[in-house]
């Protein structure tokens, strides 16, 4: 069976699977041209990691382990700098990403907003 990533708008605008429920959407702070170029390509890639419902491993990547939520930040911030986003780019979607997987968890959330001040610190430094 053939899928496509297709664009919906309405109450959450964003990405999704044309065969299943998947959605990649926009997040709310997401603003100038560098950043939705990002957010397209992380859509992308994460449309292509997925599976579909009812699908079992038919149109599965390679699955990679899921990150600790203690070193998500950082490898995921790492991940999107070696593809080629911008430091500043690449924090905003993994705070957005994080965002839309633990949006109940402040604690979580707070910790993300920590790791972010402190990679984009260490960036700086020249230490990451």
């Amino acid at each position: 069976m053939v899928r496509y990533l297709i664009w919906i708008e309405g109450d959450a605008d964003g990405w999704a699977c044309s065969n299943c429920r998947w959605r990649f959407p926009v997040p709310t702070l997401l603003g100038g041209g560098e950043a939705k170029a990002a957010y397209d390509r992380l859509a992308d890639l994460k449309f292509r990691e997925h599976v579909c419902e009812g699908q079992g491993n038919a149109f599965a990547a390679r699955s990679e382990p899921k990150p600790s939520v203690d070193s998500a930040f950082t490898e995921r911030a790492r991940a999107l700098i070696k593809r080629g986003y911008t430091p500043k780019v690449a924090v905003e979607l993994v705070l957005q990403e994080m965002e839309t997987e633990y949006g109940s968890h402040s604690k979580t959330l707070e910790k993300a907003r920590q790791d972010a001040e402190d990679f984009l610190r260490k960036v700086k430094q020249g230490l990451i």
